[in-house]
């Protein structure tokens, strides 16, 4: 299936809107978004529910503090059961056609030395994001809502400082929109998951987290047969490389509280808005 030739588009309007609910003290108006994005109040309306599937004022609920806590009364998934129905790496994983491979611990050891890497900079739902991948798959993404792009580039070039990084974003491309829904693709977005042992576990573990639902670092914990590590498990979370697709946003603090995001809470809040409201929507 092609791409909506407007997609892009969309995606620029949203990140606009998306940050202007976030940075408002208080709720805004339909009529207020409207003319900060300069259209009418219809228009806009209908942009907005034609990407997030509800209307602004509805998602506008889902971006409150309080989101955190009603998730995880509402929508707390235990591991072992997520694992006993199929939904692992090898297969579809929720929402998200993934398929991924890791790399071997002695190649990670390397630190990516005689490895090629990819870059490129994509529009996403939720902001300019850089995308890295190698001839295996995508092993990167970072959004700069905060960072900016130098800090995103530095950061993520740290993780492999050996590896030889080329920027070509054509060819990732097919990936990325598929990854972020502007396409979809016959086959599934390839991850390939560059990092130590113990933190491939637990990505493995939040691939396992189906969208709209989210599970606590204890949770995780347990469910790799290490149930003390928790703040092991959440340093391994922050490390995670692959923001989104990977999805670490699901991962909260058990006392409900959003807990850390690599990237920013904004952009983890927005991410779990958009997923709710894709839930309600579907």
């Amino acid at each position: 299936m092609n791409a909506d030739p407007n997609q892009s588009y969309h995606f620029h309007v949203m990140r606009r809107a998306i940050d202007l609910i976030d940075r408002a003290k208080d709720p805004l108006s339909l009529n207020d978004l409207a003319a900060e994005m300069q259209m009418s109040p219809a228009h806009f309306q209908r942009l907005f529910t034609q990407w997030a599937g509800v209307s602004p004022k509805r998602y506008q609920q889902y971006l409150s503090l309080g989101h955190a806590k009603d998730l995880l009364a509402q929508r707390f998934t235990t591991l072992g059961t997520a694992h006993e129905l199929g939904l692992s790496g090898s297969g579809r994983l929720h929402d998200l056609f993934l398929r991924w491979e890791a790399m071997s611990p002695g190649e990670f050891a390397r630190k990516g030395e005689g490895l090629t890497i990819y870059w490129g900079w994509f529009d996403s739902p939720f902001g300019l994001s850089l995308v890295m991948g190698t001839d295996k798959g995508l092993c990167g993404i970072g959004f700069v809502s905060e960072t900016g792009e130098k800090a995103a580039m530095e950061d993520l070039v740290s993780r492999w400082p050996k590896a030889s990084f080329v920027e070509d974003p054509m060819r990732l491309r097919p990936w990325v929109l598929n990854a972020y829904g502007a396409e979809s693709g016959e086959e599934p977005t390839p991850l390939y998951l560059i990092g130590a042992p113990f933190q491939i576990k637990v990505w493995e573990a939040l691939l396992q987290i189906p969208s709209g639902q989210v599970t606590t670092y204890s949770e995780i914990a347990q469910s790799i047969g290490n149930p003390k590590a928790v703040r092991a498990v959440g340093t391994a979370v922050g490390r995670n490389p692959v923001s989104y697709l990977i999805p670490c946003h699901r991962a909260l603090r058990k006392s409900g509280g959003l807990g850390g995001y690599h990237w920013g809470l904004p952009v983890k809040r927005a991410i779990l808005a958009w997923e709710s409201a894709r839930l309600e929507a579907g």
